[in-house]
């Protein structure tokens, strides 16, 4: 099982194409096969997520370019348990989807 570093989850998230959205079951499927796992931990992996969208958005705070975060709306939307624990809410989430032209 990997135990994926939130460095890990982070570089996965940064590699997923603008427009291009994936689950949080699929991230973790993604990650145990590039690490040369069976599983990713569900555990860590949503523990982490919450971190890097977090990160992200002390980041774009702090001034940083919309394309130079995280763009963790990739894989989190309105029905990702961890959307609903962030500190800034869903409506970000929702927006950059939006942008995106991701569902919802």
């Amino acid at each position: 099982m990997l135990v994926p570093t939130p460095r890990q989850v982070d570089d996965f998230i940064r590699s997923i194409p603008e427009g291009v959205e994936m689950d949080v079951r699929a991230l973790r499927t993604a990650l145990a096969v590039e690490h040369g796992a069976e599983v990713t931990c569900p555990v860590t992996t949503g523990y982490h997520s919450r971190t890097v969208a977090e990160a992200a958005i002390e980041d774009l705070e702090r001034g940083m370019a919309l394309s130079d975060i995280a763009p963790f709306w990739r894989v989190l939307d309105a029905k990702t348990p961890t959307t609903r624990k962030l500190s800034f809410g869903a409506e970000f989430v929702a927006a950059q989807r939006k942008r995106e032209g991701l569902k919802p």
